[in-house]
């Protein structure tokens, strides 16, 4: 009986963190969609660097909202079921945890296993992406702001490197010369001075370099799932012999 009550302390307590996330993650999804100018500008107040466009995208609430929504769910589900001994709850909630974890390791063997298929999809967004910035950068008002907003903020100039600007509306209306970020502040950026990384190298070397951070956060994640399924599904199996 003690293990059990302690086990539900546990539970509640870990549940109620998830729930209150939830809950916070929600509504800044949500202010985001309904008034993403005043929360622009509280976020650019601590700092004047960030990139705004990035974060006035709509599909960042969206995420925000989904995100939260599931967050949400999971905690009312774990504390009620603790609480209140409902099998339905606890097993509702084993099951959301279960498909979560399986979906990342079914993603972490995708990455690490099937190596050749990932550099096919890979490949295959390169090819979107650079189709993207040749059709839209320059003629399009989003989609330029937001090129320019990441390339800022990462130091980088396309998504391999400035060639994927040749043929854009922008280095058709300027005469050959490429967006600034491609080159060093202070020169006329034409292709013998466009020498920044690329955006997508950028990235792959911002991972690398916190790779051991990256394994530790993608671990811990995984070691909490897994103990949260492992205690409901005590709690699962207690009620069930009380019931007995």
């Amino acid at each position: 009986m003690c293990c059990s009550s302690f086990l539900k302390v546990i539970m509640f307590i870990f549940n109620g963190i998830i729930f209150l996330a939830g809950v916070a993650i929600l509504a800044v999804g949500i202010w985001a969609k309904v008034d993403s100018s005043s929360l622009m500008n509280i976020l650019s107040t601590g700092n004047a660097e960030l990139p705004d466009k990035v974060f006035q995208m709509d599909y960042v609430s969206y995420v925000f909202i989904a995100v939260g929504s599931v967050l949400l769910i999971m905690g009312f589900l774990g504390c009620c079921g603790a609480i209140t001994e409902s099998k339905c709850m606890l097993l509702t909630f084993f099951s959301i945890v279960l498909i979560i974890f399986l979906v990342e390791v079914a993603g972490a063997i995708v990455l690490f296993v099937f190596s050749d298929l990932a550099d096919t999809l890979l490949m295959e967004v390169e090819g979107q992406v650079r189709a993207d910035i040749t059709d839209n950068y320059g003629s399009n008002k989003d989609v330029t702001e937001v090129w320019n907003s990441t390339m800022n903020a990462f130091q980088c100039c396309g998504y391999r490197n400035y060639t994927d600007f040749d043929n854009s509306q922008f280095v058709a209306q300027n005469g050959g010369v490429y967006p600034d970020q491609c080159c060093r502040p202070g020169s006329r950026c034409s292709a013998g001075e466009a020498n920044v990384d690329g955006c997508f190298d950028k990235l792959v070397k911002l991972l690398e370099d916190n790779a051991v951070i990256v394994a530790g956060v993608a671990v811990g994640i995984a070691a909490l799932e897994v103990a949260a399924m492992v205690v409901s599904m005590i709690l699962y199996c207690n009620i069930g012999k009380k019931s007995s």
